[in-house]
């Protein structure tokens, strides 16, 4: 497995973020789903990454920075087709170095409350995330919850 950065104008990344919206959308309201598009997830402060086998997508995921100290996962997700085989522990735990590596004191997320996202919470709490209150712009809600990751500043850390 291949974790680079991602280009969101490949069709095969087009196809899963489509398949990671259309499954947000299917269980959560609207108004409480906060997924990204491509031309979000193309924001100067969003680091965006892929994982690949050969040619075959396994899954992606971003990095958000919310300020100098505080950044947010968003857009995780494994092609249906790839799932346990520890792709979303490969992009998480890339992310959490990434965090660490620019000087983030906290990694924070967003997910649904829904069985739907059951998998991906579990994945979080495995790797140290909390339940923490709603940040940045979130509004609480009984379709959302939030988890945090406090983060050691490397001695490496870095500014890009």
């Amino acid at each position: 497995m291949i974790i680079e950065p991602g280009d969101l104008d490949d069709p095969r990344t087009v196809a899963l973020l489509t398949a990671h919206i259309a499954g947000a959308h299917a269980v959560t309201p609207r108004e409480n789903a906060y997924v990204l598009d491509t031309s979000e997830l193309r924001a100067p402060h969003i680091d965006f990454i892929a994982a690949w086998e050969g040619q075959v997508l396994l899954g992606v995921a971003a990095l958000a920075a919310l300020s100098v100290e505080h950044a947010e996962v968003k857009s995780m997700h494994t092609a249906k087709a790839e799932r346990g085989r520890g792709v979303g522990t490969a992009l998480l735990r890339h992310l959490i170095d990434l965090a660490r590596a620019r000087g983030y004191r906290a990694l924070s997320l967003e997910t649904g409350t829904m069985d739907y996202f059951a998998t991906a919470r579990a994945l979080y709490r495995r790797h140290g995330f909390v339940d923490c209150p709603a940040f940045g712009d979130y509004a609480p809600s009984p379709h959302n919850m939030f988890m945090t990751l406090p983060l050691e500043r490397s001695s490496a850390a870095i500014r890009t």
